[in-house]
């Protein structure tokens, strides 16, 4: 079971203590002290030099371990994928709360933008004046880096990209998830709850809110490892097909539903929810997967969930929000999240999901945020992620961990300061009028 961490009373980096290495300079220490910020911050700074910089308590520590971090953010500007590059190869290390970390870009990408710390970098870095900085060429980036090729969300390009972020290993996820192997908001009743059992709860409401029983047929896109479908096979009694793109999902999906005995109730399908031809269904799930659609193939994905569902049946889309302040939904390709994480991941504003779910035809009926209950989730998985480091960096690759790490810690910021969102969208295939729900739904 997780628990937030509580920080201690923030220390003020122009007030915090400063201690030298044998080797330690004062070029150095200014240039740790711009990081820092003017704003409170618990994080030491230790630099390879012998430089230190912040409270000697401090819940966070951040390691400089080469010149090459220096390197990589003045030749990125202080970008958040230069700065993301650095943690990712090594050459800056977190030790303790990530968490705290987490404001200290902002320093790191303005130093950059001004002339005064640019004669310390020279310094640093060798250079004899600070024209010689504009020569630097930039390194090469971590071997975890990826980029996807040819046109927007073809089918083969949606391939790739979620290949890039669900193959890389089932058990380097079990490590994180836990039993349930779910990769998706969990549903909490309190903060202390059990991630499995809030996991169950999750699964349990969209069921409800479906109004599934025994002899209907579900569709869930984007099935993952089978959660949602063992679950609604095993405790509502209907059938399920589960569809994904993902092959190290399939495989193991369909070894979850052998072992729970659910082979006569259950099939998993590596398919593209384009190809999908044998409908119509009474229900279909959508649980985290419509990140993965694209604003552009909207009235494609909504169209072709008219066309399957039954009359009077309903559509749960559950899937990330961008906030209405952020101007695009496309996460940005030349950022952290786009080159390492979701490439060609898009996050919509609310209002646009509904109306292009209403464009379709269908009738949107209820909508429900779950944002704080995605933050929980997150910290749930980046402690369990810390506690089995060892073997998540065995499983993949010290950077690939640090990734993982860093976006799902992040995530979980965004999620608690309502930068991100997440709902769950109830809609019907209304039929003359008729709808198909509760007067007062019971769920």
């Amino acid at each position: 079971m997780a628990t937030t961490v509580t920080a201690p009373t923030p220390v003020s980096p122009k007030d915090a203590p400063i201690e030298r290495g044998p080797s330690g300079s004062p070029v150095m220490e200014r240039l740790l002290r711009r990081f820092l910020g003017p704003q409170p911050a618990n994080v030491r700074i230790e630099a390879y030099d012998g430089t230190v910089v912040g409270p000697p308590d401090a819940p966070t520590t951040v390691k400089i371990t080469s010149p090459a971090f220096f390197q990589r953010i003045l030749t990125g500007r202080g970008s958040e994928l230069a700065i993301s590059r650095a943690y990712v190869a090594g050459d800056v290390e977190v030790e303790g709360d990530i968490y705290n970390v987490l404001d200290l870009r902002k320093g790191m990408g303005e130093f950059t933008n001004d002339s005064e710390p640019l004669w310390d970098l020279a310094a640093l870095l060798g250079a004899s004046r600070v024209g010689d900085l504009v020569k630097l060429r930039p390194l090469p980036p971590p071997p975890e880096e990826f980029k996807v090729r040819g046109a927007l969300h073809t089918r083969g390009r949606d391939a790739s990209a979620i290949s890039s972020h669900y193959d890389v290993s089932n058990d380097f996820y079990r490590l994180f998830l836990g039993s349930t192997m779910t990769y998706s908001c969990a549903l909490f009743d309190h903060k202390a709850d059990w991630l499995d059992d809030s996991q169950f709860n999750k699964y349990d409401l969209i069921c409800r809110k479906l109004g599934l029983a025994s002899g209907m047929r579900l569709l869930d896109i984007g099935c993952g490892w089978g959660g949602m479908a063992i679950h609604a096979a095993r405790h509502y009694g209907v059938e399920v097909v589960g569809i994904t793109i993902s092959k190290e999902q399939h495989q193991l999906a369909v070894e979850r539903v052998a072992e729970a005995g659910l082979q006569e109730k259950v099939e998993i399908r590596l398919q593209d929810y384009r190809d999908i031809s044998d409908g119509p269904f009474d229900a279909i799930s959508s649980i985290g997967m419509f990140e993965h659609v694209g604003e552009k193939r909207l009235a494609t994905y909504f169209a072709k969930i008219d066309d399957l569902l039954v009359p009077g049946g309903r559509l749960l889309n559950h899937a990330i929000n961008r906030s209405v302040a952020a101007r695009r939904g496309r996460i940005d390709p030349n950022g952290f999240m786009g080159r390492y994480v979701f490439p060609d991941g898009e996050l919509l504003e609310l209002g646009q999901v509904v109306s292009a779910i209403s464009a379709s035809g269908l009738e949107v009926r209820h909508v429900e945020s779950l944002r704080e209950h995605y933050a929980l989730t997150l910290r749930h998985w980046v402690q369990s992620l810390e506690e089995n480091w060892d073997e998540a960096v065995r499983l993949s690759s010290l950077g690939r961990a640090r990734v993982w790490r860093l976006y799902m810690a992040a995530s979980a910021v965004g999620f608690e300061r309502n930068d991100l969102n997440i709902t769950q969208v109830l809609a019907t295939k209304s039929t003359g009028g008729q709808s198909g729900l509760e007067l007062r739904p019971s769920w």
